[in-house]
This record gives C-alpha cells, sequence and structure tokens, in this order.
C-alpha cells in the first residue's frame, strides 16, 4: 500500500527549497524510486510538501539522503506519515 508524506509548512523559502532540489538533483536522489507524486505548495517562507510513495521502504531510503540537506539548510520540518487511501489523477 501506498503511502502519503506530509511535510507542513515551517520556515522553508523558495530559496531553501530550490537548493534543497538541486542538492538531491546532485546525490542522484533527484528522481528517487518509489516516489509517485510530489508536490511543493504554500507562500515563500511557509512552503509545505505532500509526496506519495509506493512503500514506507522506499521512503526511508530517501530520507537517508533528504535528512541532512534539510539539516544544512535549515528546513524544519517533520514528516506526517499515513496509508494512503485513494489517489485520483
Amino acid at each position: 500500500m501506498s503511502i502519503t508524506v506530509i511535510f507542513p509548512p515551517n520556515n522553508m523559502t523558495t530559496d531553501m527549497y530550490e537548493e534543497a532540489l538541486r542538492r538531491l538533483e546532485n546525490a542522484g536522489a533527484g528522481a528517487p524510486p518509489g516516489r509517485q507524486y510530489h508536490t511543493c505548495f504554500g507562500t515563500s517562507g511557509h512552503l509545505g510538501v505532500v509526496d506519495v510513495w509506493d512503500t514506507h521502504q522506499n521512503f526511508e531510503a530517501f530520507g537517508e539522503v533528504l535528512r541532512p540537506i534539510m539539516a544544512d539548510i535549515g528546513i524544519e520540518s517533520e514528516p506526517q506519515i499515513s496509508e494512503t487511501y485513494n489517489i485520483i489523477g
């Protein structure tokens, strides 16, 4: 079963988000295995992210790369993880 991962809005600016994307790409994790959907929402200074993953294991593997990047950039957001009930695309 897929999972939905929400990083709620906190302190993330557009510059921080773009830097995280650059670093993930450089680390070979720009398009990680198992991530089905990604969206960033909100306004600069209060951006959040929602991802849908095929498995918790794939998200955890991605998290090994993501967590140090977030910490280094100063992004302060803890993921909220739930089983995905339905996806309409």
